[in-house]
Formats: C-alpha cells, structure tokens, sequence
C-alpha cells in the first residue's frame, strides 16, 4: 500500500531538517505526481472510480451542492481524476444541479492522453431515465467529444431525438426506462471507454455500489459540520453486506483528507 501524507509534504531530507532546526519550505505535490498517485491500475476491462466529497457529519452537499464543502486542493484531485479518465459518469440531478459543462483539454494531460490513445479530454456521460435535460446547453451543443446519453429502452423516444438532435450520442443500457449498472459499464467498455470516473451524486453512486460494479473510491473529507437534511455520498438501495474496500492512499492538506479505496477482490489484478 502507498501511503501519500501530505499534500504539502516534505522529504526525509527536509524532516531531518526540520528536527535540527533549519527552515524548511513545504511545496504542493505537482499534477504529475497527483497523476502518479492516482493511476489508473493495470486491470482486464473497465475499471470504475467514484470522486466524491464529505463533511464530517457525512454531508455530500450543502445548499444542494459540492463546492461550499470543497477547497483548493480538493479542486486540483478533481482535475487530475478527470485529466486521467476516459469518461466522466454523472447523474442527471447533479447534471442540473451543479450547472455540468463539458469537459476541458489541459495542456498538462495533452501529451499523456494522447499517448494513452484518448481523446483531448474526457466524454461526460449522463445517466437519465427521463432525459429531462436541457439539450441546448453547451454540454450537449458544444463538448470537446461527444456527450453520452446512458438510458434505458423505454426511455421517451421524443426525448432521445431531441438528444441525439443535440449531437449527444444515446446509449442504451437498460430493458426499462433506466439503466442497468452493469450493462451500463460494460458498454462503456465496448465504446472503448475503460478509465472511468463517477462524480455521482448519491442516488446514481447508491445504485453502482448496490449493483457490485464500483471498483474504487475516491473521498475528500472536509473538516466542516453542516448538520442539516444534507444527503450523504451514495443513497438508494442497501447492499446484502457490507463490502471491503482497501485503503490505498491518504492525502492530507489543511485538515482536508484525500482518500483512495480500490475493491479489494481487484486490486490483485493491478
């Protein structure tokens, strides 16, 4: 296990230092050592990450978004995740409410992803039963690539037309109206999608962890209390039993905590 403490770190020659006196300036790991640390593994077929923030008191939220529990460095982990993965998978619900635009290219991932064979920067790929979305918003008019439409066959056929009308590309995963998890990750995969990366919210990541297809969890816990009727990272239905995830790294910065669990049946593939 690698073990990442802190963000604002310092070197075995710099605690020396420290110990002895000496001033010492701590320095912000770089995006290419956050892009280290969060690798994807080395695994057959798609591997899932979820990305998500949580007060102490458990809040994923407040005032119904993300960014008011957030900081800084939480923002940089955010960019490096989605400087690595292939697609991102979100809601519709966070789709409206946290205003989603396309994803952007950054120059510090050009040369990285496209030796990796990506495309200039990850595809958002919305999960909807209704398709209840605004299609003329620069996520579905004006993306870097394509925006995915994950629904299910009964899905509102007018609504998908409006999609595709759009130039978001419609998925079908699911025999109702919704999508089935599982299918849904595995045609991802067959789109040639295998880095992906949820930022929820929590009913769509309740349903991935329900469904035994969430493969790694990302989590900043932020030192703030927000009580409240906040909703917490993942809701929806329960699991059987509890499942065992590993801890893989920890990040420490400004009383902000940035953890990495991977499912531990899988990590033996890496």
């Amino acid at each position: 296990m690698r073990r990442l403490f802190p963000v604002t770190y310092e070197t075995a020659a710099q605690a020396s230092a420290e110990a002895s006196g000496a001033d010492v300036t701590e320095r912000e790991w770089e995006l290419g050592e956050l892009a280290e640390a969060y690798a994807y593994p080395q695994v057959t077929g798609p591997w899932l990450r979820a990305n998500m923030v949580s007060t102490l008191d458990g809040a994923a939220q407040h005032d119904g978004r993300s960014q008011p529990i957030s900081n800084a460095a939480d923002m940089r982990i955010f960019g490096v995740l989605r400087g690595l993965a292939d697609v991102v998978v979100v809601g519709a619900e966070t789709v409206r409410q946290e205003g989603y635009r396309p994803a952007r290219a950054r120059e510090a991932f050009a040369a990285p992803r496209e030796a990796a064979g990506q495309g200039p920067a990850p595809a958002i790929a919305v999960v909807t039963a209704s398709l209840d979305l605004d299609f003329s918003l620069p996520l579905f008019t004006s993306p870097l690539v394509p925006t995915l439409v994950l629904t299910g066959a009964a899905a509102p056929p007018e609504r998908i037309s409006e999609a595709e009308r759009a130039g978001a590309r419609v998925v079908i995963a699911g025999d109702g109206a919704g999508i089935d998890p599982a299918r849904a990750v595995r045609a991802l995969g067959d789109l040639g999608h295998t880095r992906l990366l949820t930022e929820g919210g929590p009913r769509l990541l309740g349903q991935l962890i329900a469904a035994g297809v969430l493969d790694e969890m990302c989590v900043t816990l932020s030192p703030m209390l927000v009580a409240g009727d906040a909703q917490r990272i993942a809701g929806g239905p329960s699991v059987p039993l509890p499942r065992r995830f590993e801890l893989v790294s920890l990040l420490e910065e400004a009383g902000f905590l940035y953890s990495r669990y991977g499912r531990s049946g899988r990590q033996s593939e890496s």
